[in-house]
């Protein structure tokens, strides 16, 4: 049917573009997982009549070339007049050298002169060929070990007892457990055993090595294990409760609280309850939980200072809706450990009972703007409501990773005072001096600009701000020729390169940071200066 030729070719439109951006080719599972990625929905097969994904490919002689490679399917594109170019700079991607990184390094230097050379943010140039773990699976995967090493052959099974789920490390850019731990190597390493690859946290390394080379603890627990001696010769906690158990004895001796309670209404006994609160403890919660003192209730994130016009700095594309609607993070060492610890302290603290129940969001304070914390996949995020859905959903927006997403409000807890320094880590962003050739982005321009963002550290020039929102050029450096992203788009016919940046209409119709987060400075006040001249030829 017509329907169904219309699915055929913006489907082989969004299949080379997959296949074009993966300079190994895709084994036909991977095809499936990497365009459940990025449309978020599954290969539309039944739609068009087919039973598997090879037979698919099979239909697309002019789209897919399928090779054999170990008795593996491997499936490769073919590039059309528009994709000829792009093909050949993934075809020219390599491995990155410390002289080649050198090289870029200085050549970015000298297109974009500064006055601020000893910023390491702004002029380390990372090698975008390198994939990133997101900050969370980093958190996950140290979480994991925190308690005891693993046995690399066993991680798998673990990871998904732990967190529900397996750990398919190939969706963030690795092609092996190995590129995994390397990069990881910071906080981890890897010990030979008789038993096979043992996988150490650093941490626990270094507390073992203390240990052995101070071997005076070990020695005085194994002497005096104190907690077991005064448990043994002076039970303190017990001997009160056996001499002297004051509220058995208050029972037994003046047994008038319960008179009361049997003849006076509950209304005159509330003084004596509140007189035997320590003795209940948590037992007994008011009808109305009392928000704390140390909880968040009218004050708002604040954003991460602005960038400097035409700095260089190393960036991560967080979250894609468009080109010209993204979120990015900065990558940095201390950014990244920053967030981590950050998400580490709030599930230690709201992962016990008391704390969370002492923390939950009263009907009252759920609305708009309200900032919070909710738990996804035992994890806790910064979240800002933005609209509620019903009597049980709300629609949050996460402050540091730049999506909205629905959740239910019992899932809701307030935020601690402690966890409002650090900045919202999410930038939103839009590709500088670019528009697309229609009113909207196309399906399959959004899909070529995620694959070329993905799990990629890239290397942002910022160009200015604009209503809050960070335009700036994304290129990549991990080819023999940098690869621009918005050049990239205008070959293949998506986009339309402009001399001034037009204001995003995704960003006008809903810009959540703007709404919600606190400008640290202002933006439109940035230092204006001119692109250079090879800024300007590309």
């Amino acid at each position: 049917t017509c329907k169904q030729a219309h699915l055929m070719e913006v489907l082989k439109k969004e299949v080379r573009a997959m296949l074009i951006a993966a300079k190994a080719g895709l084994t036909p599972e991977q095809l499936e997982e990497q365009y459940m990625a990025m449309v978020c929905k599954p290969l539309p097969l039944r739609d068009l009549g087919f039973q598997s994904t090879l037979e698919l490919v099979t239909q697309m002689p002019e789209v897919v070339r399928i090779c054999s490679k170990n008795g593996t399917l491997i499936l490769r594109a073919i590039a059309d007049d528009s994709t000829k170019g792009i093909a050949k700079l993934v075809a020219n991607q390599k491995v990155k050298t410390r002289k080649a990184s050198k090289k870029i390094a200085t050549k970015a230097n000298a297109t974009f002169p500064t006055k601020y050379p000893k910023n390491p943010q702004s002029f380390q140039t990372p090698s975008a060929r390198t994939p990133v773990l997101p900050a969370a699976v980093k958190a996950e995967l140290q979480d994991l070990l925190s308690s005891s090493p693993l046995l690399l052959a066993d991680l798998d099974k673990a990871f998904l007892r732990r967190f529900g789920r397996a750990f398919q490390y190939r969706q963030y850019g690795f092609l092996s457990m190995f590129e995994v731990l390397r990069s990881m190597s910071d906080s981890m390493v890897i010990e030979q055993t008789k038993a096979g690859s043992l996988l150490v946290l650093r941490k626990n390394l270094a507390s073992t090595i203390g240990q052995e080379e101070e071997p005076q603890g070990e020695a005085e627990e194994e002497e005096e294990p104190q907690g077991e001696a005064e448990e043994e010769e002076e039970p303190q906690g017990e001997a009160e409760e056996e001499e002297v158990p004051q509220g058995e004895a208050e029972e037994e001796e003046v047994p008038q609280g319960e008179a009361e309670e049997e003849e006076v209404p509950q209304g005159e006994t509330q003084d004596e309850e509140v007189l035997q609160g320590e003795r209940l403890d948590f037992e007994q919660f008011p009808s109305t939980p009392e928000i704390p003192p140390d909880a968040v209730q009218d004050r708002s994130l604040c954003s991460l200072p602005p960038l400097k016009r035409r700095c260089l700095v190393g960036v991560i594309v967080e979250f894609v809706v468009s080109p010209s609607q993204f979120y990015i993070h900065i990558c940095s060492r201390e950014a990244s450990y920053n967030l981590q610890d950050l998400m580490f302290e709030m599930r230690h603290v709201y992962s016990h009972k008391v704390a969370s129940d002492k923390y939950m969001v009263p009907e009252s304070a759920v609305r708009p703007g309200q900032l919070c914390c909710v738990m996804v996949s035992k994890w806790w995020y910064r979240v800002i409501i933005h609209r509620v859905i019903n009597d049980k959903e709300v629609e949050v927006f996460y402050a540091d990773y730049g999506h909205l997403q629905i959740v239910q409000k019992s899932w809701l807890r307030f935020l601690k005072w402690d966890y409002l320094k650090l900045p919202a880590q999410a930038i939103p962003c839009s590709l500088a001096r670019v528009k697309p050739v229609e009113s909207t982005w196309s399906s399959a321009a959004i899909l070529l600009f995620k694959h070329l963002c993905r799990f990629k550290e890239l290397v942002g020039i910022v160009d200015e701000y604009v209503d809050g929102v960070l335009y700036l050029f994304l290129c990549d450096t991990s080819t023999r020729e940098d690869v621009y992203f918005h050049s990239v788009l205008r070959d293949t016919g998506y986009a339309v390169v402009c001399g001034e940046n037009i204001p995003s209409q995704e960003f006008e119709e809903l810009n959540p940071s703007a709404l919600y987060v606190q400008p640290s400075g202002n933006q439109r006040d940035a230092e204006v200066v001119e692109p250079g001249l090879g800024l300007q030829q590309n």
